[in-house]
């Protein structure tokens, strides 16, 4: 189940079921003023628009160049585009030099990457992208949502349904919290703060050698 392909078909349909940032990152966003920010799986860019209204340049990346057309075209449409751009790359493998980010969000991504030793790969890729001071907002579905009767973590798929009921299935990593601060920890990441909101974990966390680490979780 290969995510590229996967989100390539859905693009259109996904994206206008998404037009609306997430609460939790508009509250890890206030008040901040930055250079440079990251969107990390940036899908149709709703949350870059947050980044770009809060950055000098803000740059959104995903695997799936279906979403990183809708993501232009909301740019676009919406007039930041000015001052974003998009990239295609994986989160395991990013796009972007070393220390050269201030900001950034992870939201909705790392649940797709198999194995863990991907997902763990991928945090170690935003710590390198984040520079000394750099912050950043990670989250994953969580054990704790409303649809699962689940403590530990586990493998699914969930499908996705087309116009015409056709259905796509997505691969998932769904976290027990612990899990989630396990692998936040074991990654190059310091963290600030763990939590669970909205049936998702969040993690509040820095570049490293900037913060000792504290959980809340």
């Amino acid at each position: 189940m290969d995510p590229q392909s996967t989100y390539d078909r859905i693009a259109g349909h996904f994206s206008k079921t998404r037009e609306y940032a997430w609460p939790e990152v508009e509250s890890f966003l206030e008040g901040r003023r930055v250079d440079r920010a990251l969107d990390v799986g940036c899908g149709n860019g709703r949350h870059t628009e947050l980044l770009a209204d809060r950055a000098e340049r803000a740059v959104g990346v995903d695997l799936s160049h279906g979403l990183l057309r809708e993501a232009v075209r909301r740019a676009r449409d919406r007039g930041f585009d000015d001052r974003a751009a998009f990239v295609h790359g994986d989160a395991a493998a990013l796009p972007v030099a070393t220390d050269a980010i201030d900001l950034a969000v992870y939201v909705a991504t790392l649940h797709h990457l198999s194995p863990r030793s991907a997902r763990v790969r991928s945090l170690d890729e935003l710590a390198r992208a984040l520079r000394p001071g750099g912050v950043a907002l990670v989250s994953a579905w969580s054990t704790a949502h409303d649809r699962f009767d689940r403590e530990e973590g586990f493998d699914t798929t969930v499908d996705w349904t087309l116009p015409g009921g056709e259905t796509v299935p997505r691969y998932y990593h769904v976290y027990d919290p612990e899990e989630f601060e396990t692998d936040l920890a074991e990654s190059d990441l310091v963290v600030d703060d763990v939590d669970v909101s909205s049936g998702n974990c969040y993690g509040t966390v820095r570049a490293p050698g900037t913060r000792t680490r504290r959980f809340d979780g």
